[in-house]
Parts: structure tokens; sequence; C-alpha cells
């Protein structure tokens, strides 16, 4: 019998440090451990990511996640087959310090090495996580990144479109620190939302009137705006229902962007097995009900990952990394960090830049 593959995985693209142990093979792999080191209390007083303190925190703590990977997956660093690393896309100081950890490790191990597509470590969670069947259509949802990509393969993705602005994380982002919510703004706004009423404000649902899977959130985020500015002007103020009825108002109209976009994807789509949702906006609930409506007037499973594995984790990275491991490709002391990385290389670039890094 074949002795299982242990891989460890390294993530570092935003501000996430993340290190991870899977074991192999692809076709039933299994999480022995998954550490995650968030950064917000470095970054809350700069009301976002600040990439300089990020690079230099990942730099810092590398070496105790991979440390306590191995703790708790019970392993030594000679039982590690190969280290995958996310190598792009994303903030290029904190990816070149976990493209350079993993390098000192490869070396000082004379273990293979295998560079990850962070966005690929996303699209291929439902197969390790539900055991997806290529091919299913993913709506990848994040800080940094929307993009609509039908997933044949290990490798291979089409794009079917995306944001040509603001990510919708991003959005929640923003639309916090506009009412006063602490970061990060995902979860505060959804708390605040599940308060309020999600009908009072007319807000806008850019691109829904156009053709096509491309979505925008920055003009939603502009409304958000204008409406609390009113609000302050006519009261001198927002009252806590003022605020719930805006992030509810605000939460059911990126719903219903992503919701009637992803819709539009499935339209022609042959022999899909799954409609899948991933990245940290994945962890929305409303979006998760709009979703399942969506796969189930297809005729499809929704495949969302459990919320520990929707946000920027290495244990996604090591599995991309196991599957291209297996499939033979190794990357040698030449891989370099990549601040942009399409999963689609045939498809135009999007237009736009998130807080998180530049869009693929």
């Amino acid at each position: 019998m074949t002795r299982p593959l242990h891989i460890l995985g390294l993530e570092s693209s935003c501000d996430d440090t993340a290190a991870a142990i899977l074991r192999g093979p692809g076709d039933s792999a299994e999480i022995l451990s998954s550490v995650v080191r968030g950064q917000a209390d470095l970054h809350a007083a700069y009301g976002g990511v600040v990439p300089e303190i990020a690079a230099r925190a990942h730099a810092e703590r590398l070496d105790f996640a991979v440390e306590r990977a191995l703790e708790e997956a019970g392993l030594g660093l000679d039982q590690i087959d190969a280290i995958a690393v996310t190598a792009g896309p994303g903030l290029i100081g904190g990816v070149l310090s976990g493209v350079m950890t993993a390098k000192g490790l490869a070396m000082g191990l004379a273990k293979p090495l295998v560079g990850v597509n962070h966005l690929a470590g996303h699209a291929l969670t439902p197969r390790l996580t539900d055991g997806a069947a290529f091919p299913y259509l993913l709506l990848l949802v994040s800080g940094g990144h929307c993009q609509l990509l039908r997933v044949d393969g290990a490798e291979t993705f089409v794009r079917l479109g995306g944001t040509i602005d603001d990510a919708p994380g991003e959005a929640f982002d923003k639309v916090a620190r506009l009412l006063g919510l602490p970061q990060p703004g995902g979860p505060a706004v959804e708390a605040a939302a599940s308060q309020g009423d999600p009908t009072r404000f007319a807000l806008p649902r850019p691109l829904l009137d156009r053709p096509g899977c491309d979505m925008s959130f920055s003009g939603l985020k502009t409304a958000v705006l204008r409406v609390r500015d009113g609000l302050a002007s006519e009261q001198g103020g927002l009252t806590e229902a003022d605020r719930a009825d805006l992030c509810a108002s605000f939460q059911a109209a990126v719903a219903d962007v992503l919701a009637a976009k992803t819709a539009t994807a499935l339209v022609g789509q042959e022999g899909l097995t799954a409609l899948a949702v991933a990245g940290g906006v994945a962890a929305n609930r409303t979006l998760r009900a709009r979703l399942e409506s969506v796969a189930a007037e297809a005729g499809l499973p929704l495949l969302a990952p459990p919320m520990a594995l929707c946000t920027d984790n290495a244990a996604m990275i090591a599995y991309a990394g196991l599957l291209a491991y297996e499939a033979g490709r190794r990357d040698d002391m030449s891989l370099a960090a990549r601040p942009r990385w399409p999963l689609d290389r045939t498809a135009a670039p999007l237009v736009g830049f998130g807080k998180k890094g530049a869009k693929a």
C-alpha cells in the first residue's frame, strides 16, 4: 500500500498568517491541523489592512504557525512530503514572506516545493470539504475578490464574470466604517442587519439591468453614504434603528446582485454537478439563503464550506498543492511572489483594485 502524503501548506496573502497539514491522497484528503493567526488588532487603528504591517507580522509569525500545525498534527518536519505555499495573488509583501519561508523549509528539508494560486485554494475548497465532482460553478466572494468561475479541473478554470470595482467584502468593510461599526465589517454589518428592515431604503442593484455576469459594488457603497448623510442632516445623527435598517438594506442589495448574477452564470452551462460558494463573504447567512434558492431552481446542490474554511486558511492551500503534487507539478527556488495571478489566463483582466490586493 502506498504511504499517505503529508503536505504542509502556508498562507500569507493578506492579514491571516496560516499553516496547515493535510494527509492525502487528493480524493480522500484529511485536514490534520489548521492554524490561523489573524491580525485585526494590528490594523484596527488604521481602518483597514496596512500592507507593511501585515508583511512584518507574517515574517514574525509564520515559523510559530508551522510549529503549532506540526504539533496539532502529531508530526515532525521529517514526515512532511512537500511544502505548498500561496505564491499569489495578494499583498506582495505578505506573499513574499510566505514564499521565502516555504523556500527555506523546502531547501533545508530537501522536500518538493509547490506554489499555489490563492484563488485556486478557494475554488477547490468544495472538493476538499464535500468531494465535489468536476465541473461545478463557483461564486468566489471575499474581501479582495469576486468572481464566477466554472471549475473544470484542479487547474482548469473559466471565468464567467466578476466585479469591475470593489469586492463585496471590501464594500462591507467600507459600509461598516461609514456607519461607525467595528472591523472586520462583514460580521458587524450582518449582526446589525439582523435587527433591521431590509426594505426601508431603496438602494440600487448595480448592473442588474445589463447582460452578462459582471458586478459592481462601489456605487452601492456610495448610495449608503448619501442616505447616511441625508439622515444626519435631517435628524442631527443616526439612530440605532437607522443604522440597523441601512445595514439590512445594504446586505439585501449585495445578496440580490450576487444571486441574480449567479443565476445568469448558470444559464447554458451543461453537466454541472453543483453550485458552490467560497471566500470570506460565503459566511454571510443571508447570501447563503439566497444562493440556496438559486441552486434549487437550477436543480443543483449548494456546497458551502464550514465557516472556518470560508476565510483565508492554509488547509485550502495544502489541498491545492496536494492536487498539483499528484499531477507531477513542482517548483524550484525561482518561484516568484505574484501580486496578480488570474485563474483563467484567457479572460480579459478585470478592472479595479480591491483593498486586499489587485484583482486577478
